[in-house]
C-alpha cells in the first residue's frame, strides 16, 4: 500500500510517499516560494506537476488540515461536504486553510478516484474539557463566533502520546504526561489518560509559549495600547506580534543555536524567559494533571537544545518527574490517522 502526506502551505509544499506497512519512504520533496515573485512555480497545481507523481497509482493522500474547528473531532475522508466545511472554516485560520484545500482540490482533479483524507491540526484537542476551551468573554461570543480555545501541533502531540506510552511501558488510555512542541513554533499540552485536557495555543497559534516570531502570553491590552498610543494599524499589531517578537524581539534572532553561543544580556535574558514559560505551563499543568509520568521534550528545540532541557527541568519539583526525548514525527502521524480511517471505512463498508 501507497500512502502519500501533502502538507500544502501558503507558499509552499511538503510532500512524503510512504510505502507501507514498512514505513520507507519513497519520496520526499518540498516544493518552495509558490506564487511568491520571480518564482517558476505559479501555483499549487503547478507545484503537484513538479513533483512527478501519478496520483492514480496511490492508494490514499493524507493532507495536513489546520483548522477543523469544532465540527471535526478525528481525521475524515473527504467529500464534498467536508471541503464546504473547511472552506467555511477559513475566517479561523485565512493564512492556512485555503492553501490546504488547494491541495486536496488538485489532487482531486489529478486523481479523482483516489481516496483522500484531511487531518486536522486541532483534532487531538476535541477532548478539552469546556471549562479549558471557553474564555472568560461574553459568552455569546462562543455561541456566535465560536472564538474559543483550540490549540495546534495536533498530530504532533499525538504522535509523542503513542511514543511516550510504549516508553513508559503504559496503556495510552493510563498515561498521564506534559508534552513540549518546542520550534519556532511551540506549544504544550496536558494529557490526562491518553486525551488532551489542557493546551498552551488558543483561538489562534499565538497564545502561550514564548516562540521564535511569536510573543505569546501577553496582557491583551497591549494591543491596544499599541494602536491607540503606538499609532501601529491592527496588521502593524498582529505583524508585530506574530513576526517581530518572541525570541526575536527580546534579543535580534530566533535561531537558539546562535542565542545559546551568545555571551551577551540580552540572549541569556531571552532564554531566560522563554523557560520561565515553559515552567509556568508544567506548573499549572501538574495541577490539572495531579499525577505526571513525564514531561516529554521534542520539536527543534526540544530534541536538539539540552541547556533548554536542563534549564527548564532544574527545579526542586521538576527533578522528581521523568523526562523523555522524542523526535516528533507528524507526517508518520497523518499515516497512522489515515490508517485509521481506511480501517473505519472498511468495517462501515462490511
Amino acid at each position: 500500500m501507497k500512502i502519500a502526506v501533502i502538507n500544502s502551505g501558503s507558499s509552499s509544499l511538503k510532500f512524503k510517499l510512504f510505502e507501507m506497512p514498512s514505513g520507507r519512504v519513497i519520496i520526499n520533496k518540498l516544493v518552495e516560494h509558490i506564487g511568491e515573485p520571480n518564482s517558476s512555480v505559479k501555483n499549487h497545481f503547478e507545484a503537484i506537476e513538479s513533483l512527478h507523481v501519478n496520483f492514480a497509482d496511490i492508494d490514499a493522500v493524507g493532507h495536513r488540515v489546520v483548522h477543523g474547528g469544532e465540527k471535526f473531532r478525528n481525521s475524515v475522508l473527504i467529500d464534498d461536504e467536508v471541503i464546504e466545511a473547511i472552506k467555511d472554516l477559513i475566517p479561523l485560520a485565512p493564512l492556512h486553510n485555503p492553501a490546504n484545500l488547494e491541495g486536496i482540490k488538485v489532487i482531486r482533479h489529478k486523481a479523482p478516484d483516489t481516496v483522500q483524507i484531511a487531518v486536522f491540526d486541532t483534532a487531538f484537542h476535541a477532548t478539552l474539557p469546556k471549562e479549558a476551551f471557553v474564555y472568560a468573554l461574553p459568552y455569546e461570543m462562543y455561541e456566535k463566533n465560536q472564538i474559543r480555545r483550540y490549540g495546534f501541533h495536533g498530530t504532533s502531540h499525538a504522535y509523542l502520546l503513542q511514543e511516550a506510552a510504549a516508553l513508559l511501558n503504559k496503556k495510552v488510555q493510563e498515561t498521564n504526561i506534559i508534552t513540549l512542541h518546542l520550534g519556532n513554533g511551540a506549544s504544550a499540552c496536558a494529557i490526562k489518560n491518553g486525551k488532551s485536557c489542557d493546551t498552551s495555543m488558543g483561538f489562534t497559534p499565538l497564545e502561550g509559549l514564548v516562540m521564535g516570531t511569536r510573543c505569546g502570553d501577553i496582557d491583551p491590552a497591549i494591543a491596544l495600547f499599541m494602536q491607540n498610543e503606538l499609532g501601529l494599524s491592527a496588521d502593524e499589531v498582529d505583524n508585530t506580534l506574530n513576526k517581530k517578537s518572541g525570541l526575536l524581539g527580546l534579543c535580534g534572532e530566533n535561531d537558539v543555536r546562535n542565542i545559546e553561543r551568545r555571551s551577551d544580556e540580552r540572549a541569556k535574558l531571552a532564554l531566560d524567559i522563554m523557560v520561565r514559560r515553559i515552567q509556568k505551563y508544567i506548573g499549572a499543568y501538574m495541577i490539572v494533571l495531579e499525577e505526571v509520568d513525564a514531561v516529554v521534550f521534542s520539536g527543534g528545540i526540544g530534541e536538539n537544545s539540552s541547556y533548554v532541557r536542563e534549564k527548564v527541568m532544574n527545579n526542586k519539583i521538576l527533578k522528581n518527574i521523568k523526562s523523555l526525548v522524542i523526535k516528533t514525527n507528524e507526517e508518520l502521524q497523518i499515516i497512522n490517522e489515515c490508517l485509521w480511517v481506511l480501517k473505519n471505512r472498511k468495517i462501515t463498508q462490511a
